[in-house]
């Protein structure tokens, strides 16, 4: 018999990077030089939040995603940190909410206007005090509303709720002590009921975050892990580190058994840190190195060898850091699967990189888009403290898919923050908040008449709004949104009559050079 080698079907195998033109980037940003081993950049489907040089403080620009070009070198600033500002991540429920982390030991929340920054904004809609020591890492959780984690200098993990009506919160609803030395990196699982964590003391420790129970501890002396995920529903965890000789390397731990790990592999035996990110949805793994321009890929299985390399993108400019668009930012129409905005330092530069499925059709490929986490919540605040576990709610990228019946009795809980600013401050509406209602309002008088009743909650109404006022809070919501919309109404009147009074000038002038051309 003749040799015959094993080749292993993937529909990823022919999965390639490609970087968008000049015209698609963002030019003249003045990335931080800070040496923190984060990403430095959070991306959502309506903003990009990069961390930039400043002297005095920490400031963090919020670029629309869709402005790309030259950025003006005056663009105002979210600048409200007396310290450098370390880690900044996107609400992923809140596509105008953000939180981030600084030097001065403090982490804040804020809300973006919808239309961007137009001026510096230097006051938080919330302000976390628990920490001793700068704060150095932050992550929202995956599944749960307004419930924030928190990890800095003093060893402590930090569990706030958001929820909370206080401007300025000094007590979290949990604190994690089980680290001798600095966080470096945390990970959760699908639904949040898990979460991984390694530490300079180089220990891999799996927790559950409400108890602060210990569950697993590993510590291997050829691994020495900087980096961790959780790799969805695999029950396997992803770290990247060095080996013994301190060449790079990944490792594959069972995440029942954290006495040591499955698979162990180097990769090269360059310095910088290696950040991990995981697809879930096509169980891709991408691994990006501080400091390098290539990106190599991998496919995840749960039968050895576990991790199938395919293919590695390569580029001859260095990266900084790296922000990941959401799934439902993505371009389905040209088959994208991932997208990544490279931070080039050396350039002043972010660059969006795009890994594409290549497909001859361009109409919507299913088997690489399954249905994936969405931007509603599965749960309140209250509800994960009080012991519920649930999982993403799922949502599909098909243009013009409509909300899953599942998420139609969520579609209240997604702003409670703003609810709860709303109710602390009275008289002061969110504009995002009205903006979303008004646009919710739009959208239904577009439909037939017969089909209004049965999709008022699909259109993101909020189920308030379509009831009588039951309370002064409601009342006042309902009186200021007519008073947003008369405003609205009379600003396009005087576009009208703006443009009216324009195109008579044009017809008396057209008039004029007819006359004169007659005589």
């Amino acid at each position: 018999m003749t040799w015959r080698p094993q080749y292993r079907s993937s529909k990823f195998r022919h999965v390639f990077g490609k970087a968008a033109t000049k015209e698609s980037c963002y030019d003249g940003v003045p990335i931080t030089r800070s040496v923190q081993d984060n990403n430095f950049c959070a991306v959502n489907p309506r903003f990009l939040a990069v961390i930039t040089e400043c002297a005095g403080g920490g400031a963090f620009l919020v670029l629309s995603v869709h402005h790309t070009g030259k950025v003006d070198p005056h663009h105002p600033r979210v600048s409200g940190h007396k310290g450098n500002v370390l880690d900044v991540k996107w609400n992923p429920f809140n596509d105008y909410c953000i939180a981030s982390c600084s030097e001065d030991s403090t982490v804040k929340v804020w809300e973006i206007p919808p239309h961007g920054v137009l001026k510096n904004l230097t006051v938080p809609c919330k302000e976390l005090q628990g920490h001793s020591r700068r704060v150095g890492l932050i992550e929202w959780h995956p599944t749960a509303n307004n419930i924030l984690f928190s990890t800095a200098y003093d060893y402590k993990v930090m569990i706030w709720n958001l929820d909370s009506p206080e401007q300025v919160m000094k007590n979290p609803v949990r604190t994690i002590s089980h680290h001798t030395d600095v966080v470096l990196s945390m990970s959760f699982n699908t639904d949040g009921s898990l979460f991984a964590t390694t530490c300079r003391d180089r220990k891999v420790r799996l927790m559950e975050p409400r108890s602060g129970n210990l569950l697993q501890e590993g510590n291997c002396k050829t691994h020495k892990a900087s980096k961790v995920l959780i790799l969805g529903n695999m029950k396997m965890l992803l770290t990247s580190g060095t080996s013994r000789y301190n060449d790079r390397q990944i490792a594959l731990w069972d995440q029942d058994d954290l006495s040591g790990p499955l698979l162990q592999e180097n990769l090269d035996g360059s310095s910088g840190v290696i950040f991990p990110f995981y697809d879930p949805d096509t169980h891709m793994l991408y691994l990006a190195g501080k400091g390098d321009g290539n990106i190599r890929y991998y496919e995840i299985s749960s039968e050895k060898p576990y991790i199938h390399f395919l293919t590695e993108y390569r580029s001859h400019v260095p990266q900084k850091g790296l922000g990941v668009m959401p799934k439902r930012g993505l371009d389905v129409s040209s088959c994208e699967v991932f997208r990544f905005y490279k931070l080039v330092t050396i350039k002043s530069l972010i660059e969006p990189l795009s890994m594409i499925v290549p497909r001859r059709s361009e109409s919507y490929q299913e088997d690489i888009y399954p249905m994936t986490a969405g931007n509603r919540p599965a749960l309140t605040a209250d509800e994960w403290l009080k012991g519920i576990n649930k999982g993403p709610l799922l949502i599909s990228l098909k243009p013009g898919s409509e909300l899953p019946e599942s998420q139609l009795e969520t579609n209240g809980l997604s702003n409670s923050l703003d609810a709860q600013r709303f109710q602390s401050r009275p008289g002061n509406l969110q504009l995002s908040y009205i903006q979303d209602q008004l646009e919710a309002k739009d959208i239904q008088k577009g439909r037939p008449e017969d089909d209004r009743s049965r999709t008022a909650v699909s259109n993101k109404e909020d189920l308030a709004l379509c009831s009588p006022p039951r309370t002064e809070n409601e009342l006042r919501l309902k009186f200021l949104k007519q008073q947003e919309e008369i405003r609205r109404l009379r600003e396009l009147l005087n576009q009208r009559d703006v443009r009216i009074k324009q195109l008579e000038l044009e017809i008396k002038n057209v008039k004029n050079s007819q006359s004169q051309g007659s005589l």
